[in-house]
């Protein structure tokens, strides 16, 4: 897989690249840090591309790793309220820097649109990777998908 990639802006032609991603996200790294029915419960909220060009038309704004054969590495999203719903990253892509630019480039537009702080619900392996960043973990959130517990991290950065 080349090394160089850029981020962009989210266009809809995107969607059903992204829905793949954040599935092999979950399906592939999620069983580092969960059991085999909790990654089967999230991976049940995995959105289709139907829904992922839904949330893009509710104000958000979502950024793309793109590699330069064009090939969609991972992406994040901002919610006009400072909430991140999505970090996922190709796993393909891992260690390549990809979270880490969607993270800057995420938070240098909140921070241009004059936002003083950003909040995320983040999983054991986004936890690490925000506590790098310098992000704080407020709480650890236990609740149930389809009867099934699992938990995850309410995480905020000031900026």
């Amino acid at each position: 897989m080349p090394a160089a990639f850029h981020i962009r802006s989210y266009t809809d032609a995107d969607a059903e690249p992204l829905a793949q991603i954040y599935l092999r996200a979950v399906r592939l790294t999620g069983p580092r840090d969960y059991t085999p029915a909790q990654v089967a419960a999230w991976t049940s909220l995995a959105p289709d591309a139907a829904r992922i060009r839904m949330l893009n038309g509710d104000g958000r704004e979502t950024f793309v790793a793109e590699a330069a054969d064009g090939t969609l590495l991972g992406f994040t999203d901002l919610e006009p309220d400072g909430h991140v719903n999505f970090l996922y990253g190709a796993p393909e892509a891992a260690g390549r820097g990809v979270a880490a630019a969607l993270t800057d480039a995420l938070q240098a537009r909140a921070q241009a649109r004059g936002m003083v702080r950003l909040h995320v619900e983040a999983s054991e392996a986004a936890r690490r990777f925000y506590l790098n960043r310098g992000w704080s973990e407020l709480a650890r959130r236990a609740f149930e998908i389809a009867g099934v517990a699992i938990h995850n991290y309410a995480m905020e950065i000031l900026l």
